[in-house]
């Protein structure tokens, strides 16, 4: 049958992010990814230590090149790397490691305010917390978010209280979605990290989590497996006590499942990641991400299924 999902240009059964952003900008765009050298109020004390269990030391920033360079070495480093594929692509800028709105306004202002007057650059994407959006900084993103698009990704990874009190988050559910509720009144652009596999959840945990927040008024989701790194918490306990884990064909099932309950209109960011190289414990399958969206969109053929069907019946 043809493929029953309306952004399906690229023979997908979800609203890809590569869709939305060729079809808003009419051109090829790229993430460029920073670390401004933020920190975490679970890091320094201010609602715990040590920051999430999963995470590295460097905030999920790990793979950013010259990392310990000022942003602007960062950024034209990473963006050659980029242009050297896409040439005419323009650019997001991605602040990705730590939480990139814990600081004052000034602070902000200034990281940001390069940015925001480069040619290239369509958008900036901001990397935080729930917990870490005051009204004023919320009222400075919405301000600029005239002269460049606004993305705020929200880390939540579940809507579990008792599980992100283990993986020491350091802020609950209902901060989310109040946070969710004043970033809503405005133009800034909302998308959320969901995390499966987290120790604790069953599948329909994992599918509740997307269903619950794909009800609230947001833009886009991020979906990946948990990548335990060994210099981590959660590393180091794993491999003392390890639990299990998704294999390939689970993860892609939970998947599929999720997508059935989110919204048409969300884009779906991402539906895989992967840790480092030589860090990462097992789950070696997570590195084939070509393969793993590949069988994604193999299983929703399959199950002759897209992205918000269960909606559809209910």
């Amino acid at each position: 049958m043809n493929n029953p999902f309306p952004y399906s240009e690229d023979n997908k059964r979800y609203y890809t992010w590569s869709h939305y952003l060729k079809t808003k900008y009419k051109n090829k765009v790229f993430k460029v990814a920073l670390n401004a050298n933020f920190t975490c109020p679970n890091r320094d004390g201010t609602c715990g230590v040590g920051g999430c269990t999963f995470c590295s030391s460097y905030g999920s920033g790990d793979t950013i090149e010259d990392k310990f360079e000022p942003l602007d070495v960062q950024y034209e480093s990473n963006l050659k790397i980029m242009q050297h594929k896409w040439p005419k692509g323009n650019a997001i800028a991605y602040f990705q490691a730590y939480t990139n709105t814990y600081g004052s306004v000034k602070q902000v202002s200034e990281m940001l305010k390069p940015f925001l007057f480069k040619d290239e650059i369509v958008a900036i994407s901001l990397a935080t917390r729930a917990d870490c959006l005051s009204d004023e900084m919320i009222e400075y993103l919405d301000f600029v978010s005239r002269k460049k698009d606004i993305w705020i990704e929200l880390g939540l990874q579940t809507t579990n209280d008792k599980i992100a009190k283990s993986l020491n988050r350091g802020h609950d559910y209902q901060c989310f979605l109040e946070t969710v509720e004043r970033l809503s009144k405005t133009n800034l652009k909302i998308c959320v990290h969901l995390m499966n596999s987290l120790p604790g959840e069953s599948k329909e945990d994992m599918i509740q989590n997307a269903y619950k927040v794909g009800q609230l008024p947001i833009h886009a989701i991020k979906i990946h497996m948990l990548y335990i790194l060994k210099d981590t918490v959660l590393g180091k306990s794993y491999l003392q006590h390890p639990f299990p884990m998704l294999d390939k064909d689970d993860y892609i099932d939970v998947v599929v499942s999720q997508l059935e309950v989110l919204p048409k209109h969300i884009i779906i960011q991402r539906l895989t990641g992967d840790g480092m190289r030589g860090e990462q414990i097992g789950s070696e399958w997570m590195f084939k991400k070509t393969i793993v969206l590949n069988d994604i969109d193999k299983a929703m053929v399959a199950r002759n299924t897209w992205q918000g069907k269960v909606l559809e019946t209910k």
